[in-house]
């Protein structure tokens, strides 16, 4: 795989697994009653947006045109957010619907890191393993919820 592609493959990535983050917390905090929960996504949130700004801000400073996730995908995804919540609210419910999400996400990150590691640019890669480390945190945090 040629350099340039795999810069842009891990920052388009990036770039929509965080704005996915995004819109997902955008949606769930609203729903949340526990004070505690809501802070830690509103953290959580704060999080996405910087990754999100630096994923467009690499794209756009490599030359790249950022490809966002599609509005078929943002509808599915508020469709399965509102078809869970609205059966079980819970702290322990959303909790645990964030962090099936973010263990998606852990997965998908370490399949693209071990898969362009060698050839994109470093400061991509570091955004990429930030991301990972981010899900990562994101899940520790939300056991407690649980």
């Amino acid at each position: 795989m040629e350099k340039m592609s795999a810069d842009a493959e891990l920052l388009n990535f990036i770039y929509q697994n965080s704005q996915m983050g995004v819109e997902t917390l955008n949606q769930i905090i609203p729903m949340v009653e526990n004070e505690e929960l809501k802070k830690q996504l509103k953290s959580q949130l704060k999080e996405y947006l910087e990754i999100h700004k630096e994923a467009r801000e690499l794209l756009n400073h490599h030359g790249y045109d950022e490809k966002g996730i599609s509005a078929f995908e943002k509808i599915m995804t508020y469709l399965m957010i509102d078809m869970k919540t609205l059966m079980d609210q819970s702290s322990s419910h959303i909790a645990q619907m964030l962090i099936q999400g973010s263990n998606m996400g852990i997965i998908d990150a370490i399949k693209k890191i071990n898969r362009y590691e060698k050839e994109a640019e470093k400061d991509i890669v570091s955004l990429m393993k930030r991301l990972l480390k981010t899900e990562e945190n994101n899940v520790e945090q939300l056991k407690k919820a649980l």
